[in-house]
């Protein structure tokens, strides 16, 4: 695969955190969510995606308010959230905080009263009665765009540009970009890249897509953790998915991994239902892995552990005020910030699974690069475990991340975990 497109310095040690405006609060606004930023910042989050902030189509809507994913017009804002000043005022906020900006786009469909079936209906696939027809039977709240149109790819770069320009927004989350052809995004990345590098973001899991994307998501694996918790993988098939990894995807391709999103929310349950215990244990791992950038969705940080998230209707977010994982995720983000070892896409990184006498149980590997070191222990099982770590990968003095203790380890020290939880160490 040849890549000539280069990735913005900054992406190597971000993170992302997926905004659902219309559930975040009360007013469901641009306006409200503004408040909430300083907190976040607090929280070490670098990177804010903004699911779809394009109007939604009326006709053919599902629910009542209809899903962000079915756009009506690719220029506008969708009015349930402010106004296009109120997004412009919020990015100008964000970015004071030190924020980078990634706005959704949703380029293989739009909705069924798209300003383009009047305007350009040539730019939509039709059926063998000449009929607008949605991507698939199940999505039918949207129609699919026709790429063999090059004309209608012409005017959807338009679109995107016109939100570099007007919002200064720094990339795009590309949604389900393997419907689109790659050539398109191709064209679309020289394009943009010429009015300002962005970062690149696709919802895929095909590495060929890659040669125009930084980022893709890491969504095997996500399925794998869930199987591992209910007993239907081992260790070795988590082993299993990040070789294939390892072996199928450039080595500077940076990866989103993640335990929860607005789809697995909605429809499957929070990361709790889906991984029980392990959750946080595996948020750990989502966070410091090889080539990781790690994904947060909104509201993982209250936890919510019983709670799916309405898509196609106003259900707010129940923050009470205490934010009982904003801690727990402040340190880890913090230590991918500052320690070159957890850098994604770095060839000057290395990545060690390591040995241990639970190998059945305990999932360790260490991040390095030069003298900087993060080593990981997880206990994934649902008892409490001691153990050593075998070979000379782990010898001097570290810091444990979540205790604060400076502990000088050997391939003799005995660390004892308790069932479904971690260890990070770091020098």
């Amino acid at each position: 695969m040849e890549r000539k497109f280069e990735t913005v310095d900054w992406a190597h040690s971000t993170n992302i955190y997926e905004v659902n405006t219309r559930q975040y609060t009360a007013e469901g606004t641009f306006r409200a969510f503004a408040r909430e930023l300083p907190r976040l910042r607090e929280m070490g989050i670098e990177t804010l995606w903004f699911m779809p902030v394009t109007p939604i189509s009326v006709m053919n809507r599902k629910g009542t308010l209809g899903s962000y994913y079915a756009c009506s017009d690719y220029r506008s804002i969708n009015p349930e959230f402010g106004t296009l000043h109120d997004f412009r005022q919020m990015i100008v906020e964000a970015k004071k905080h030190g924020f980078k900006i990634l706005i959704d786009w949703v380029a293989n469909h739009t909705g069924w009263d798209h300003v383009w079936t009047k305007t350009n209906p040539e730019f939509f696939v039709k059926n063998e009665r000449g009929d607008f027809r949605p991507p698939f039977p199940e999505w039918s709240d949207t129609i699919q765009l026709d790429y063999s149109h090059l004309r209608m790819r012409e005017a959807m770069i338009e679109c995107m540009k016109y939100w570099v320009n007007e919002c200064d927004i720094d990339g795009f989350r590309c949604d389900m970009a393997h419907l689109v052809p790659l050539e398109f995004w191709k064209q679309a990345r020289m394009e943009l890249d010429a009015v300002k590098p962005l970062f690149w973001f696709a919802e895929t899991e095909d590495h060929l897509y890659h040669e125009v994307f930084d980022a893709t998501y890491a969504w095997e694996f996500l399925h794998t953790m869930e199987s591992y918790y209910r007993r239907t993988a081992g260790m070795n098939d988590l082993d299993g998915v990040l070789h294939r990894y390892n072996d199928r995807f450039p080595s500077t391709a940076l990866r989103a991994f993640f335990t929860s999103n607005h789809d697995e929310n909605s429809h499957s349950g929070s990361e709790y239902e889906r991984m029980g215990e392990a959750a946080m244990a595996f948020a750990v791992l989502c966070a410091t892995w090889s080539n990781a950038v790690p994904l947060i969705y909104s509201g993982q940080e209250l936890p919510m552990k019983n709670k799916r998230l309405e898509f196609f209707e106003k259900d707010c977010i129940p923050w009470t005020g205490e934010y009982g994982l904003q801690e727990f995720y402040r340190q880890l983000l913090w230590l991918r910030k500052i320690n070159p070892a957890l850098r994604a896409g770095d060839h000057s990184v290395k990545t060690f699974r390591l040995d241990t006498s639970a190998n059945q149980a305990i999932y360790a590997f260490l991040r390095k690069n030069g003298s900087s070191e993060v080593m990981v222990l997880l206990n994934l099982s649902d008892t409490e475990l001691a153990f050593t770590v075998n070979g000379k990968f782990v010898k001097g003095k570290y810091q444990s991340l979540f205790t604060g203790s400076i502990d000088e380890l050997t391939d003799q020290t005995i660390f004892s975990i308790k069932s479904w939880g971690y260890l990070v160490y770091y020098k």
